[in-house]
């Protein structure tokens, strides 16, 4: 009997061939990221992993499944894959840690305003002043979206003493059906001091030090940040946001910053990549830019745990099983 025809062009096989008992995996080497897929046996093909789809993804009529290498999924919109019953799964859990990490980093970078202590090293100034003597212990956090990243930056925070609140769209849910790293995260959501519902919005930021994204960029959610819910943050507050650019919108980011509103910004993902060095944000001294990093794919972590999820899947499909990390169809539209 022929086993289902994988074709990939994922991380973990840039090394080696993968031993996979269930699928007939070929590995694609070489192609960009914008290159057709070779269409030899396109009706044969059940199941694809890479990040990006290819562009002529609709040949592969026959295509099944989709396991992508990122947690984000925006890449796909234009594909519409839901429409054709594809299921696509996410790479959700191996970004958990290095992302909340990073949220901590940067709470900690800002309220001791590591950035001015920096400039002042490399320019042999000495200055000893209580702007760089700020403590997150004490402070409230609020994560907005609840998932692995929200959950395993809530775990870090409280450690820290730190208070978190949660804004979430459809309250606490199990993480039965999502992968993560034993010992990390909430998996019952009991750890944050308060949650808050969408009608909420404005009560749950109004009461915050530090506003942290952690949601999905989706049709509903783009844009879903302008300058009335960063205006009901209270003066001083910080922005982070490791999730996607636009989630907040541009000009309300840039119109807040501008007039002192917030105390900062962390941003790690951007409105154009790359940023290009003309863009108005590279020139706030009290914004943290990192590029793309938070969750970064160099670390051996990555292709270790990338690797895991996909064979776990592999296991489901080819019992005919519910595969983890399901990107819900009406959220690819």
């Amino acid at each position: 009997m022929n086993k289902p025809l994988c074709l990939t062009t994922a991380l973990p096989f840039a090394m080696e061939e993968p031993d996979i008992a269930e699928l007939d995996v070929r590995v694609l080497r070489g192609l960009p990221v914008d290159a057709p897929w070779p269409e030899d046996d396109a009706d044969k093909v059940e199941v694809m992993f890479c990040t990006h789809a290819p562009p002529n993804i609709a040949a592969f009529k026959n295509l099944r499944w989709l396991q992508i290498e990122s947690a984000g999924f925006s890449q796909l919109f234009p594909h519409r894959l839901g429409e054709r019953g594809i299921v696509v799964t996410n790479a959700r859990g191996i970004f958990d840690c290095p992302i909340a990490e990073w949220n901590i980093a940067m709470m900690i970078n800002l309220v001791r305003d590591l950035r001015t202590l920096i400039r002042h090293q490399d320019a042999g100034i000495w200055e000893r002043s209580a702007q760089f003597t700020g403590e997150v212990r004490g402070k409230t956090v609020g994560i907005w979206g609840y998932g692995g990243i929200g959950r395993e930056t809530a775990r870090l925070a409280k450690v820290m003493g730190m208070r978190v609140h949660v804004l979430t769209r459809s309250g606490v849910k199990s993480r039965a059906d999502s992968t993560c790293i034993a010992g990390t995260g909430d998996p019952d959501g009991s750890l944050p001091d308060r949650y808050f519902t969408v009608a909420e919005k404005m009560e749950f930021l109004s009461g915050l030090d530090f506003l942290i994204l952690a949601l999905p960029l989706t049709t509903k959610t783009e844009g879903i940040i302008g300058e009335t819910e960063l205006r009901a943050l209270p003066s001083g507050a910080f922005v982070l946001n490791p999730a996607r650019g636009t989630l907040i919108q541009e000009h309300a980011l840039l119109a807040v910053l501008r007039d002192g509103h917030l105390g900062g910004a962390a941003i790690d993902t951007h409105y154009a990549y790359p940023l290009p060095p003309e863009h108005p944000l590279w020139a706030f001294p009290h914004v943290i830019l990192t590029p793309h990093i938070s969750g970064t794919s160099f670390s051996p972590n990555y292709s270790i745990g990338l690797l895991n999820i996909f064979r776990q899947n592999v296991r489901r499909f080819a019992a005919g099983e519910p595969l983890l990390n399901v990107i819900p169809p009406a959220d690819l539209q």
